[in-house]
């Protein structure tokens, strides 16, 4: 179900974090949601979270929109 939102968080992760590597995407369902535990670098925290919290807020809108096509709700947490 939350397969490809999983993989999405990943390709965005690795795409601005310096060590890529160092991404994993942990995910937990329940009945109607799904979330997705995000785990990078220490160093690379602030790249993801962004200025004023951007970036992670703009991850979290890209998976809004991909959980409303599936019928389903999903959260972000930054770990």
């Amino acid at each position: 179900m939350g397969g490809n939102m999983k993989e999405l968080v990943e390709y965005i992760a690795r795409s601005i974090v310096t060590i890529p590597d160092e991404v994993s995407v942990n995910e937990e369902t329940n009945s109607d949601s799904i979330v997705l535990k995000l785990q990078v670098a220490a160093e690379d925290r602030g790249r993801v979270i962004g200025k004023q919290g951007k970036v992670a807020q703009a991850m979290r809108t890209l998976l809004r929109i991909a959980a409303i096509r599936e019928g389903t709700r999903v959260q972000l947490e930054i770990m």
